[in-house]
C-alpha cells in the first residue's frame, strides 16, 4: 500500500500516545503529525516497526479512548530527510545537464514510495515531466543514491489479469525478487509478479494470536501466504490448506513455506477455489479476499465440518453512507465528533455482519439439509481506504443446531 502507516489518535491524547510511541522507537521522526478535520490526529510510524505494535495494549492506555487505529496517510507536503537527499541528488543531475531547478520539478519527484529491503518502487505519479526522459539510467541511479537503494522499479497500476498482479517496470537492477519480514516471518516475493499489503499487518497481527492447536485451516485466497503462514508459524495450525490459483504467487507461496519451516503441514491447492475437491474437513476458514470474499461462500460453507462446525473470517470493504450531518453532534470548532463518526460506521458494519450471518446460516442449511447457528463473534476493523470505505473482517461462528 502507498504511503505512511500511522496511528490515529484523537487530539485530546495525543501527547501521551506520542510518547508511548517515542519510548518504543517506532515513531518516525522524519515526518510531521498530521491534523484531520474531524479531531483526530495522525501519528507517522515506522514501517519497519509496524509489526511490533500491540493495539490492544495502546487502546487500554486511555480507557475513554474509541479511536486508536492504523491508517495510510500519503502526508503530502510533509519533511522527510530521505526525500531531502532525494532531492539534492535529483537537483544535482538536473544541473549537470544544464537545465534550472524549479518548483516544478519539485513536485514531479517522488513523495510517496514502498521500500523492500533494498528495493523502492515508485508510483506512477512521478518524473512526468519532459525534461526526465533526456536522462535514461543516470535518473534511476540518482534516485537510487536519494533513497539509499540498489534497486529502482516503478508500478503503473494493477493489471485485470484476473491475478491482481501488478504491472511493475524493474529501472535499476535486474533481480526483482525482495523480501519482508512481519512479526517474525519471512515473506519472500517477486515484486514484478505479487503484491504485497502492508496495510493488513494489524489483520496479520491478531491472526497470529489465535489459538489453532488441533485444527485444520483453510486460507481460501492464500496469495504468498499473508495469513497462511501467521496460521502456521504462530497460531499453531495443524495443517493449512492454501488455495491460489495466481502460478505466480503459488511459486511465492512455496518458497515462504520451506524458509519459514512449516512446509510440511501445508497442502497447496492449485487453481479456483470453488472447484477444489475437499469439504467437511474445516475447523477455520479465511476468507481474505476483498472488496468481497461473496463468491466464496458457498465454498467455505462446505468446508466447514458437518458434525461440529467452526468458524468463518470473511473480509469485506464495507461502504458507510454519508451522513446527515445536521443530526450529530459537534464540537465547540463544528467538527463531527470522532465517537459519533465511528458509531455511525460501526452501526454500518454491525448491519453488514447481520446481513452476512443470514445468508451463510441459510447456505449451510442448504448444503447440509440441517439446521445451524451463527453467532459474529467480532467484527475487526483493518483499515480504511476512505473516509467512508472500510475494511473490516467479520469472525461468524457456525455451528449444527
Amino acid at each position: 500500500m502507498d504511503g505512511v502507516p500511522c496511528l490515529r489518535v484523537s487530539q485530546l491524547h495525543v501527547q501521551q500516545f506520542r510518547k508511548y510511541l517515542q519510548s518504543r522507537g517506532v515513531l518516525d521522526q522524519n515526518l510531521c503529525f498530521m491534523k484531520e478535520t474531524d479531531g483526530t490526529v495522525l501519528l507517522p510510524i515506522l514501517k519497519s516497526c509496524l509489526s511490533q505494535l500491540d493495539l490492544p495494549a495502546i487502546r487500554a492506555m486511555v480507557a475513554s479512548e474509541r479511536t486508536c487505529e492504523i491508517v495510510w496517510s500519503q502526508l503530502k507536503g510533509r519533511g522527510r530527510r530521505s526525500g531531502n537527499k532525494l532531492e539534492k541528488s535529483l537537483q544535482e543531475l538536473v544541473e549537470s545537464y544544464g537545465e534550472r531547478w524549479t518548483e516544478e520539478l519539485r513536485g514531479d519527484i517522488p513523495h510517496n514510495f514502498q521500500r523492500h529491503g533494498d528495493l523502492v518502487l515508485l508510483g506512477d505519479n512521478c518524473f512526468s515531466l519532459p525534461v526526465w526522459k533526456n536522462m535514461d539510467q543516470q535518473l534511476w541511479g540518482a534516485v537510487a543514491k536519494g533513497l539509499a537503494a540498489k534497486r529502482v522499479a516503478r508500478m503503473s497500476r494493477i493489471s485485470r489479469n484476473g491475478f491482481r498482479s501488478p504491472v511493475v517496470t524493474m529501472l535499476c537492477g535486474e533481480h526483482s525478487w525482495v523480501k519482508h519480514i512481519d512479526n517474525g516471518i519471512s515473506y519472500e516475493f517477486d515484486v514484478t509478479k505479487c503484491m504485497f499489503s502492508a496495510g493488513n499487518i494489524t489483520e496479520k497481527l491478531r491472526v497470529a494470536g489465535f489459538d489453532c492447536r488441533g485444527e485444520t485451516v483453510v486460507d481460501l485466497y492464500a496469495g504468498i501466504g499473508y495469513f497462511t503462514l501467521p496460521y502456521l508459524v504462530h497460531a499453531g495450525a495443524t495443517h493449512v490448506h492454501a488455495c491460489e490459483w495466481n502460478p505466480d504467487a503459488v511459486e511465492a507461496l512455496q518458497k515462504n513455506l520451506v524458509s519459514n519451516g512449516v512446509f510440511d503441514r501445508c497442502t497447496i491447492h492449485r487453481g479456483d477455489n470453488r472447484q477444489v475437491q475437499l469439504c467437511d474437513i474445516a475447523d477455520r476458514v479465511n476468507l481474505g479476499l476483498i472488496p468481497s470474499s461473496e463468491e466464496g461462500w458457498p465454498v467455505a460453507c462446505r468446508l466447514l465440518k458437518k458434525t461440529s462446525g467452526g468458524i468463518l473470517h470473511i473480509h469485506q470493504n464495507v461502504t458507510s453512507p454519508l451522513q446527515n450531518t445536521a443530526a450529530i453532534p459537534v464540537t465547540a470548532g463544528g467538527a463531527q465528533t470522532t465517537a459519533s463518526r465511528k458509531e455511525a460506521d460501526r452501526q454500518v458494519w454491525q448491519a453488514w455482519a447481520a446481513d452476512t450471518a443470514n445468508r451463510i446460516t441459510s447456505l449451510l442449511e442448504e448444503i447440509t439439509a440441517a439446521p445451524w447457528t451463527t453467532n459474529t463473534q467480532h467484527i475487526e476493523h483493518v483499515k480504511s481506504y476512505a473516509p467512508h470505505v472500510h475494511h473490516v473482517v467479520l469472525d461468524l461462528e457456525c455451528r449444527p443446531s
